[in-house]
């Protein structure tokens, strides 16, 4: 039974965690039937707690070296050190790609021992972009969320990760055919007339309830998601998908929703 939810922030980051902290405590007041909820609280962005030597050595290990190399790490003291100060400066962090499950198995090692248990979910809002490999097609793949104890929400992963719209890749297409390189990605957002995220897109708050709440219902139930794609808890691979589950109409399908009201 779940009695806790950490829900750690992402300081150089838009996501407001405090206010999804207040939706998900009345998705879980709903789903308590009565009974006492979850306690639902707000923590300091989690890597500031750990030992920094220890995280950037680990940061560098899981680096992605390459989209079709499963092998992970490159620890030259070079690396190491701007994982350093990527750690104490996050917001000078950007561009790497990190293997998402690497990550999760050494933030499990720095939970507090007395909070390490699986009757609290903790729920760590990165900066970071996280990805998983792919055995089905031998590449990674970047992610919004990584599922688990504890759980990790990449927020760079909730622009970068889900397909966008077919206009997007032949707009970009037909500009390296024109110019012989690929356009600065803000210049294609700005041309394409599609509904997707961009990189601290004031929609980002809204749009990441949905994964908080999957954290949570994963912990209770063992699955995480929804096959209804208008379903705040759908695993939307393409950015329209996302948008629909998580920012237009309903929020539930209708057995979730008898769930979390």
């Amino acid at each position: 039974m779940i009695e806790r939810v950490r829900l750690y922030r992402a300081t150089t980051t838009n996501a407001d965690a405090e206010e999804l902290a207040a939706w998900l405590r009345d998705r879980l007041d709903a789903a308590a039937g009565g009974e006492p909820p979850p306690a639902v609280t707000v923590e300091d962005r989690f890597l500031d707690e750990g030992p920094v030597d220890e995280l950037a050595t680990a940061f560098a290990e899981a680096r992605v070296l390459s989209p079709y190399d499963r092998e992970t790490g490159n620890t030259m003291l070079g690396i190491v050190r701007y994982e350093q100060r990527a750690l104490e400066h996050p917001e000078r962090e950007g561009g790497v790609l990190y293997d998402g499950q690497q990550i999760q198995r050494v933030l499990n090692g720095q939970l507090p021992a007395t909070e390490a248990s699986l009757d609290t979910v903790h729920v760590i809002l990165l900066d970071r972009a996280l990805g998983t490999w792919g055995d089905h097609d031998g590449r990674w793949h970047k992610r919004v969320n990584v599922l688990g104890h504890p759980t990790l929400l990449s927020v760079p992963g909730l622009y970068e990760a889900p397909a966008k719209p077919e206009a997007y890749y032949k707009a970009k297409q037909k500009h390296a055919m024109l110019s012989g390189d690929s356009p600065p990605r803000e210049v294609l957002e700005n041309q394409i007339d599609g509904d997707f995220l961009v990189e601290d897109d004031p929609r980002t708050t809204d749009a990441l309830k949905g994964y908080v709440l999957q954290a949570v219902h994963y912990a209770s139930t063992g699955t995480a998601f929804c096959e209804d794609e208008q379903c705040r808890l759908y695993n939307a691979h393409y950015h329209e998908d996302l948008v629909a589950a998580q920012l237009q109409g309903t929020e539930f399908c209708a057995t979730h929703a008898e769930r979390y009201g």
